[in-house]
């Protein structure tokens, strides 16, 4: 767990403070640690340079491939939603350029992070390295599969939307775990769904309606 110590960081610094108070808590984020990875994290260093100026307004913006990074409140809402701790190991599927998995990271123990777009992975990796984020490791592929070799996960993020929930991310989530993860048509709106596992069975609770790019396979 770490942060950007880079000067850029600075002048964007009371902009990261008003989205976290005029977009994320007084949109009913509470969580304390949520709250802080927010105002940390340097979100204009996740975004291209010409929409940097832009990165701390409340809406997703393009980041190349055809993939975007998400709005603020999302980020915050879906990670709060969590409950993420600092023993807790996280899987992200979708990468992106990092925000997420910085996020994450400010929070939990460790960070499992794929993304499907081997540019986007390279590119995040680099990224998520500088900042030294070293408790998160990046991988390119087929997030549909998970990364078995590292489960079982506390907590799961998905950050495209799929069709159906991916059964092997099920299968990865621990006792007591929680995923999140955006359901519907690539077209339409999405519902975020919430899973929690107790005693090996899944509890399914919808939260509310998204829009994000669509899972994609090899």
């Amino acid at each position: 767990m770490t942060g950007c110590s880079e000067p850029q960081a600075d002048k964007y610094e009371a902009a990261r403070i008003r989205m976290v108070r005029n977009q994320i808590q007084d949109r009913g984020v509470i969580n304390t640690a949520v709250l802080d990875a927010m105002r940390k994290v340097p979100r204009h260093l996740f975004t291209p340079k010409e929409y940097q100026d832009q990165a701390y307004n409340d809406y997703p913006l393009p980041i190349g491939y055809g993939q975007t990074i998400s709005q603020p409140f999302i980020v915050a809402y879906m990670t709060e939603a969590l409950k993420p701790g600092k023993k807790m190991k996280a899987l992200e599927i979708g990468t992106g350029s990092g925000y997420q998995a910085a996020v994450l990271a400010e929070i939990v123990d460790k960070v499992f992070t794929i993304e499907i777009v081997p540019e986007l992975s390279a590119e995040s990796a680099e990224r998520l390295k500088k900042m030294g984020y070293e408790n998160i490791t990046c991988r390119s592929g087929d997030g549909y599969q998970g990364w078995p070799e590292q489960a079982p996960f506390d907590i799961i993020i998905v950050t495209a939307a799929a069709e159906k929930i991916p059964q092997p991310l099920i299968d990865q989530l621990a006792e007591n775990g929680r995923l999140i993860i955006p359901i519907g048509a690539p077209a339409a709106v999405q519902e975020l769904i919430l899973i929690s596992k107790k005693n090996g069975k899944t509890i399914e609770k919808r939260l509310t309606y998204v829009r994000f790019v669509p899972f994609r396979r090899l």
